[in-house]
């Protein structure tokens, strides 16, 4: 089972003629379908309101087989994000989160270890830095760091608006890498954390404070990953006419950890699977990824593919895309 820890709200996506369409969002929620839908056991651990916007988001989690077994009912309304798009269908957010569901998180909320059956905690965005909430999960993940029975995942998803003085949000997205095995983050996260600095020089420095992966995402330009070993490879994304881009970058984190998954790289040996991947097997994690974020992009909104689908599509791009799951070293 991979669980995956944070927000579950809703998008009112701008179709234009002042028409909006309620779109289930949030960056953790997203993952968590895109894992289902590639075919592996998946938990939501998540704070869901009982209102309208609540029950559109259960039944989302119920058509995609998410588990329920760790949503925790929220008595607070859910959080909101008016989504306007451009000309290129990249997406813009303004959120409405005071007072909301996701954030309200208590200790009793949150488990003391996770279950025996969690390989991976995958969490990110803006439930690791609003309070009064952030807090309890970043001692969940420094519990779990500390047990080293799981394998933890993690994705800044950088939100400058909602995240405070610039110094002290880096602290916190740097005090998480630092408990994280695997960390996806983009280019335009480093560029917001580090102006001026190239992305991969960030990512390779902070694969020497504790992360044994990390990915950098670049849009339609591909991702590179740098792990801690001190491999380095880059991988093109596929070429494909673009809907829109919501929800890609979540889709290439479940692609990611679902390779992971498939070459047994999660669990207590997680580290060391992560240290022996080598440079043709992280090229087609990388590909596979990639394929999965792009084949989001087909689509309007956060709609990531089943594994069918992603195995249909990358048969027509042999060279790009390395078809079929990655296997390990050796196999």
């Amino acid at each position: 089972m991979i669980t995956v820890c944070g927000e579950g709200l809703v998008d009112l996506v701008d179709r234009g003629n002042h028409t909006y369409q309620a779109c289930p969002g949030g960056s953790p929620l997203n993952v968590a379908v895109g894992l289902a839908r590639l075919g592996h056991p998946t938990s939501l651990l998540a704070r869901l309101a009982d209102d309208p916007f609540g029950r559109l988001l259960r039944a989302h989690l119920t058509a995609a087989a998410v588990s329920d077994r760790d949503l925790v009912h929220a008595a607070e309304p859910s959080t909101v994000a008016v989504t306007s798009l451009d000309r290129h269908g990249h997406a813009d957010y303004h959120f409405y989160v005071q007072g909301t569901a996701d954030w309200q998180w208590k200790p009793t909320d949150l488990p003391d270890r996770l279950p025996a059956d969690v390989t991976a905690l995958h969490t990110g965005s803006l439930a690791t830095w609003i309070p009064p909430g952030a807090e309890a999960i970043e001692a969940l993940l420094r519990r779990e760091h500390h047990r080293g029975a799981v394998t933890l995942c993690y994705d800044p998803n950088v939100r400058p608006a909602l995240m405070g003085e610039h110094h002290t949000a880096r602290a916190r997205i740097e005090r998480l890498v630092g408990l994280a095995d695997v960390v996806k983050v983009s280019d335009e996260d480093l560029a917001w954390a580090h102006p001026g600095r190239d992305p991969v020089q960030v990512a390779g420095d902070w694969a020497t404070h504790g992360p044994r992966l990390i990915v950098v995402t670049r849009g339609g330009h591909g991702a590179t990953a740098v792990t801690a070993t001190g491999h380095q490879v880059t991988r093109p994304a596929p070429a494909i006419s673009v809907v829109d881009t919501v929800g890609a970058g979540d889709a290439f984190t479940a692609g990611l950890l679902a390779g992971l998954a498939d070459l047994d790289a999660l669990g207590p040996h997680g580290r060391t699977a992560c240290d022996r991947l080598d440079r043709d097997t992280l090229a087609a994690l990388l590909d596979r990824a990639n394929l999965v974020a792009a084949l989001t992009c087909t689509h309007p909104g956060a709609h990531p593919p089943t594994a069918a689908e992603v195995d249909r599509a990358g048969a027509h791009h042999p060279r790009r895309t390395h078809p079929g799951r990655p296997t390990a070293p050796g196999r």
